[in-house]
């Protein structure tokens, strides 16, 4: 049996800011049936801890950037976690990264430093008992362990980085490499020297033995100046080491057969119950009768997501009969400009700002298309639970959008194929095209019932992608090439 160290910064449904917790905390169920045993190092945040109740110590750190530390052992449903308890860096109030105030923790580096310092000694063998074979770490804030292994003695196991979102790549000022315990050799251009400044994930990048994004478009995207976001140079250079493997849900959680947070159950073969949440959240969001379809939006709302578009094109998606829910937060100015857009259209354009995971299951189960106009999309996971729920996906050509959702053209309708609305390029006049094809079919109810039903049926499952991985980690136990 393989065993695998994941690293990451938070883990569903202990503690989430976005899509990387769910990857977390579904993806070692889906590895422990194809014969990967995972244990998931992250931080011991104070509600995490509150959430668990007991843990097992299991290793000390008399010293771990500013303090003494412990690693504990503990389970949280099919999730075998090892948790880094360092009160003096995470034993404060606000979120995983930032504060109450919404800024980021000054000592970010140092908080996630360490939790890269550790997951090395882990993969060191500092768990007795235990020893990974490979370390996966996930975004920049588990990105150093690669630069750590690199640097330790002995055999090492292999290393992999996944990138989430190549957007976020830790980067912090000269002045913290010295605290960071590596050798003087680290800084380098091979190491984690970025334009002068301190690069997590690009040194993590560097020191991989493998590097993996979250599906194969993105893949492609990021090796270019358009989507490299300043590493295309170094990730062209490890081409034959990178490798797009698309996401998955957890198809337990996200169930509409037996979701206990909606309103009735339903599903392909069981369509009846689906009428009864779109009515609910007609309800929980005033929306008045109308005969266009019900759209949602469940996403930050930035630039990344596209939101500037939607807005730019909500006057003419609201006169072509659709109604629109919001649910989301994010840049002041777009929440700012949804609010208003309901002000104007009371009863046509509902908005909730904040995140609400009870409430994402309620609007996936109601809505009837899911708007996803995304400027980049390493993968996304909202579509795929769209697809669970018979919420058509109308989403931009990008990333792991186009990877997840078969355009209803005429031959992908024709074949029964089609499982959403694809579009591109990225422009109000193109969204508004494409929700003028998804008005124009929901106005034929038997075409538009036999897309949901095939939307429904698509795999949006771990199974696939987890054999994947599970290939993956044994090619590089190997030593073989593992990217295509």
């Amino acid at each position: 049996m393989t065993r695998l160290l994941s690293v990451s910064s938070e883990v569903f449904p202990l503690v989430k800011t976005g899509g990387l917790a769910d990857v977390a905390g579904a993806l070692p169920g889906a590895l422990a049936e194809v014969g990967v045993e995972t244990r998931t190092l992250m931080p011991a945040y104070p509600g995490v801890l509150a959430k668990l109740g007991t843990a097992e110590p299991v290793h000390r750190f008399e010293l771990l950037f500013g303090g003494p530390a412990m690693v504990l052992a503990a389970r949280h449903g099919n999730v075998e976690l090892l948790l880094l308890d360092a009160p003096h860096l995470y034993e404060r109030p606000g979120g995983p990264y930032a504060g109450p105030g919404g800024y980021d923790h000054p000592d970010n580096w140092a908080r996630f430093a360490a939790l890269g310092k550790a997951a090395a000694e882990i993969g060191m063998g500092a768990v007795e008992g235990w020893r990974p074979d490979v370390v996966q770490a996930h975004d920049w804030q588990g990105a150093l362990a690669p630069v750590y292994l690199a640097f330790a003695q002995g055999p090492r196991p292999k290393s992999m980085v996944t990138i989430h979102n190549l957007a976020f790549q830790g980067t912090f000022p000269h002045a913290v490499f010295p605290l960071l315990g590596l050798p003087d050799s680290a800084w380098s251009l091979e190491g984690v020297e970025y334009y002068g400044s301190v690069g997590f994930l690009k040194g993590g990048l560097h020191a991989a033995d493998i590097v993996t994004t979250v599906s194969p478009s993105y893949a492609r995207e990021i090796v270019t100046p358009e989507g490299g976001m300043g590493l295309d140079g170094l990730l062209r250079g490890r081409r034959d080491r990178l490798v797009g493997i698309v996401n998955g849900i957890d198809t337990d959680v996200w169930n509409p057969m037996s979701d206990p947070h909606i309103a009735a159950p339903f599903g392909p073969n069981a369509m009846e119950g689906r009428a009864l949440n779109r009515r609910a959240l007609a309800e929980e969001f005033s929306l008045e009768e109308a005969d266009g379809p019900v759209l949602a939006v469940v996403s930050r709302l930035t630039w990344q997501k596209g939101m500037d578009v939607l807005v730019d094109a909500l006057e003419r998606i609201v006169h072509l009969g659709a109604r629109l829910v919001v649910v989301g937060s994010g840049d002041r100015m777009l929440e700012g400009a949804f609010l208003a857009a309901q002000a104007r259209h009371p009863g046509r354009v509902g908005v909730r700002i904040g995140y609400d995971e009870l409430l994402a299951h309620r609007v996936q189960a109601g809505a009837d298309a899911l708007l996803v106009p995304s400027r980049f999309e390493p993968c996304g996971l909202t579509q795929l639970c769209a697809l669970r729920y018979g919420c058509l996906p109308i989403v931009a050509r990008v990333g792991g959008l186009a990877d997840t959702v078969i355009d209803a053209n005429f031959a992908a309708l024709a074949s029964g194929a089609a499982t959403g609305f694809v579009f591109s390029p990225l422009d109000a006049d193109a969204l508004v095209a494409a929700v003028q094809r998804a008005c124009e079919l929901f106005g034929e109810p038997p075409a538009w019932r036999a897309l949901q039903k095939q939307a429904m049926r698509s795999d949006v499952s771990w199974g696939a992608s987890a054999r994947r991985y599970a290939a993956l980690y044994q090619s590089l136990i190997n030593g073989e090439n593992a990217a295509p």
